[in-house]
């Protein structure tokens, strides 16, 4: 981040959910309001990602969004009435959330945050009574004091969508967000992550170093990545005792209907959830 300027990245990602609507019909996450929301030519923005390619980082943005929101969706069948939105960028889900009962509360750099409001009026988007905005620097901030500050019931469960995120954050960061989350009875969380680049294939390596390039270019460097064993310790350590993993030959078999192949490492899409019940 740099001060006073929204996340160069956060638009990206939005870019990304707009372009997956059209270029591949939603097939994978659907948002009816990715291009309202994103306040750009449309035909331009969808001409330049037809000319630079990426499909398979759109994809998997949009398969993290999926992954997610499923994960929620069982999370209030079970009675979690709480949902936290970290990182927020310009994520839409507060703004077309079905479930009644529900309160939002979206966690960003206040930059970011204070953009995303200008963009919600520009866009003529109506915000509910039930989103409360909240400002946060996951690097230095005590996450848990600003949540409950907002108005967050820390003794009830609650449910926290963390993506794209993780990729920018140092590991210490990341533990600190996790045993944040795991002190909420019943605290679950949705992130994507990714393992260092020795441990990728060699295309995989190619679409790292070009985007590693590309978001330092804006000031947003991508921290080294996290080993998935390491990470699995922590979690337990933790106290989150439900986890699913899934790497880039599951998603391809769950979001795309494809063989999964053997590519090994790259991008992870990941569940975790303090105090449930471990399933087979």
């Amino acid at each position: 981040m740099r001060e006073g300027e929204p996340s160069r990245t956060a638009f990206g990602a939005a870019a990304y959910r707009a372009v997956h609507q059209d270029l591949d019909g939603g097939a994978i996450f659907r948002d009816p309001l990715a291009w309202r929301i994103l306040g750009a030519d449309r035909e331009a923005t969808l001409a330049d990602a037809e000319a630079t390619g990426r499909a398979r980082l759109r994809v998997f943005i949009a398969a993290r969004h999926r992954f997610a929101e499923d994960s929620l969706a069982t999370a209030v069948e079970r009675g979690t009435r709480q949902v936290v939105v970290l990182g927020a960028g310009l994520d839409t889900f507060a703004y077309r959330n079905p479930y009644d009962g529900t309160r939002v509360f979206e966690v960003d750099f206040p930059a970011t945050g204070a953009w995303k409001r200008e963009r919600l009026a520009e866009a003529g988007i109506g915000v509910p009574g039930t989103v409360t905005y909240v400002g946060v620097d996951f690097e230095t901030d005590d996450l848990m004091s600003r949540l409950v500050e907002a108005g967050l019931d820390a003794t009830a469960p609650a449910f926290f969508l963390w993506l794209g995120v993780v990729p920018y954050l140092s590991e210490e960061a990341v533990a600190a967000t996790l045993r944040a989350i795991a002190s909420v009875p019943g605290g679950e969380v949705v992130f994507d992550y990714t393992t260092p680049t020795h441990r990728l294939e060699a295309r995989a390596q190619s679409d790292r170093t070009d985007l590693v390039a590309r978001v330092a270019e804006v000031g947003e460097p991508l921290s080294a990545g996290l080993e998935p064993e390491t990470l699995h310790v922590l979690l337990a350590e933790l106290g989150f005792d439900e986890v699913e993993d899934l790497d880039r030959p599951q998603i391809r078999q769950r979001f795309l209907g494809r063989p999964g192949g053997t590519e090994t490492g790259g991008a992870h899409l990941l569940r975790a959830r303090a105090g449930g019940i471990l399933t087979p």
